[in-house]
């Protein structure tokens, strides 16, 4: 198991992006959370096997048809105590 935070830019707020990664993070059986931030990026924890994680990751930098990713920053994140994948509140 493996988990990333990822800090995604762009147009990814009120296009539907959180629900999108939800739906996304799910399908690919990954535990997790996902919140938008006050400064306009969405803010995202996932947590599974690498080669889901790393799928998943790769459609984070693609989103949903109305969003614009602009960039997409990845670092470690810490074990998860959550299951399922959740749409947090704004931070």
């Amino acid at each position: 198991m493996q988990t990333t935070r990822l800090l995604i830019s762009g147009r990814v707020q009120g296009v539907g992006y959180r629900d999108w990664a939800q739906s996304q993070a799910l399908a690919f059986g990954l535990n997790g959370w996902v919140r938008n931030l006050r400064d306009g990026r969405v803010e995202l924890v996932a947590s599974g096997e690498d080669a889901p994680l790393a799928r998943f990751v790769e459609a984070l930098r693609q989103g949903p048809s109305l969003a614009r990713v602009d960039a997409v920053a990845e670092q470690p994140g810490e074990a998860l105590s959550v299951s399922g994948f959740e749409v947090r509140p704004t931070a």
